[in-house]
């Protein structure tokens, strides 16, 4: 686990910096306010001799600090923010509505605006988060054993080219081209940080992946390749069974994931997968600390890539690596996603981690 926290220069400096890398991860408390924020708060920023800097919320909570109203530490960082607060509001009421920037604008926003914190915070713009929304309705009709016809109807799309080309951009290939008899199948799950894909065959899980992650189409073209069959759209019951764990991850229930696997890797890359799966939830390590758990210690390049190459996210934890110095490094959901998951574990961190 990394215990120590960078030094209080370092951290101050990316406090003055309103430096994301942190955000999340790190805490300021403020001795002549007695409120906690983020790194990322855009109040005027204290000197460096009233800062204290914590792991998480809890300990500043039992250090006797209040949380700050500006940058409301105890929220997801997203929804501290009263545009996105609001469009994603108008996205719930309105599922089917085919957005666009002048709909923005009616709203009262200035839409580059928009695009910049929606993409800063998900990765994607506005426009695209509402169109992945209404391609998730198109989606589950044909899991469901729908026509096309029919699943683009439900998703609201205007001609069968267009619903045809959104889907081959989401999943490399269009609707048609999934086979209704394949012994691995593709469905959608929607989680509180994002839809996902999961693909199964009937005894074990071999992909989950966030929705609008770019390898995504890759992925599951190597994938038909190592099981030597095609896709299909529906779902197994190790879909079933690892929908039923999300939701209780999500509702900090369990962390725990029992959903059997297949891992698609190298010798090496299933040994670094293994040993993510080993990391308790509230806990992190660095790529160097993997490396050297391995008996590898000259690996850590290697270990990064194996990391990179996880294709079952949040069960095969890599979103618990951090760069040495504790901050947030790459990850193929986004860095908000880690900052998020990295949140959510830090409830079911032992009462020894959280000082």
């Amino acid at each position: 686990m990394l215990t120590d926290l960078p030094d209080d220069t370092t951290l101050y400096d990316a406090l003055l910096r309103r430096d994301a890398a942190f955000d999340g991860r790190v805490y300021v408390a403020v001795a002549t306010t007695g409120i906690f924020c983020r790194l990322t708060c855009p109040a005027r920023k204290p000197r460096k001799e009233n800062c204290a800097f914590y792991r998480d919320v809890a300990a500043c909570i039992a250090a006797g600090y209040r949380p700050c109203k500006r940058c409301r530490p105890l929220r997801p960082e997203a929804d501290a923010d009263p545009v996105i607060k609001d469009l994603l509001e108008q996205l719930e009421r309105r599922p089917t509505h085919r957005w666009s920037e002048a709909d923005v604008a009616a709203s009262g926003y200035d839409p580059s605006t928009v695009r910049r914190a929606f993409k800063r915070h998900f990765g994607m713009t506005f426009l695209e988060l509402a169109r992945q929304n209404r391609l998730r309705d198109g989606f589950v009709t044909l899991a469901e054993g729908g026509d096309v016809i029919d699943a683009q109807i439900e998703a609201g799309f205007a001609s069968p080219s267009a619903f045809r080309d959104a889907f081959a951009r989401l999943l490399g290939r269009a609707p048609g081209r999934f086979s209704r008899t394949a012994l691995l199948r593709a469905d959608w799950i929607d989680t509180p940080l994002g839809a996902m894909i999961a693909v199964s065959d009937a005894s074990a899980l071999h992909l989950l992946e966030f929705v609008e992650r770019k390898a995504l189409p890759s992925e599951l073209k190597r994938l038909e390749q190592a099981a030597k069959g095609q896709i299909g759209l529906g779902r197994y019951a190790p879909t079933d069974q690892i929908t039923q764990e999300l939701d209780a991850f999500f509702a900090g229930r369990d962390a725990r994931f029992q959903t059997p696997l297949v891992l698609h890797g190298t010798p090496f890359t299933r040994d670094v997968w293994t040993r993510l799966r080993q990391i308790p939830a509230g806990e992190t390590r660095s790529y160097s600390q993997i490396a050297a758990a391995l008996g590898r210690p000259d690996a850590t390049r290697a270990v990064a890539r194996a990391n990179g190459a996880n294709q079952i996210a949040l069960v095969i934890p890599c979103h618990r690596v951090l760069g040495a110095d504790g901050a947030l490094t790459g990850y193929g959901g986004g860095l908000w996603r880690k900052q998020r998951l990295l949140e959510i574990e830090s409830m079911y961190a032992r009462p020894e981690d959280r000082t």
